[in-house]
């Protein structure tokens, strides 16, 4: 029983729905509450989002971004997209693999990698190459069969009504 608790698990939130990130980020101050230390970083955004905000309040939280605040094309990404995706994904690399952190999160990381700016067989290689007792959190739509199957934990959000649809725009504190 000791053993399986020490045992990192791999979590994807994936999906169509809103609520990826929240999860995450719930998971994240749940750990946080615990003492447990936190990196979390953002692919494909550059925006202030309110983590980045609360991440300056609470200690053992660390926030980073790999992306900047416009879509990127999925068919024909801007290099510089490729270029802070992949930096990004380095830095993840870094901190999963440091023991400083026991719970990372790479947000969007599933969609990085459906748009081509990470190979999958780079984050099943990070997988693999995870420290026991860190735990990893990766969001997303798209999760690819490969990747829920390496997974211990996968929770797909569903969308059955968005606000979006009705020409409410993203707001503050909700979608950032």
């Amino acid at each position: 029983m000791a053993e399986t608790a020490k045992k990192g698990l791999v979590m994807v939130y994936t999906g169509e729905g809103k609520g990826k990130t929240t999860a995450a980020v719930g998971q994240a101050l749940r750990a946080l509450g615990h003492g447990f230390r936190v990196y979390m970083i953002h692919f494909m955004k550059g925006r202030d989002y309110g983590e980045f905000l609360a991440a300056e309040k609470l200690p053992h939280l660390v926030v980073d971004r790999a992306g900047r605040d416009s879509f990127v094309k999925r068919d024909h990404p801007d290099p510089v997209d490729m270029e802070l995706a992949r930096d990004g994904f380095d830095r993840a690399g870094r901190a999963v693999r440091s023991g400083q952190y026991d719970l990372v999160v790479l947000d969007e990381i599933i969609v990085a990698v459906d748009f081509g700016l990470i190979p999958e067989a780079e984050l099943l290689e990070l997988i693999e190459e995870k420290p026991p007792g860190v735990d990893l959190v990766l969001t997303g739509r798209g999760a690819t069969p490969e990747l829920v199957k390496r997974a211990d934990l996968v929770s797909e959000v569903l969308m059955i009504k968005h606000h979006y649809q009705k020409g409410v725009p993203g707001r503050k504190g909700i979608e950032y």
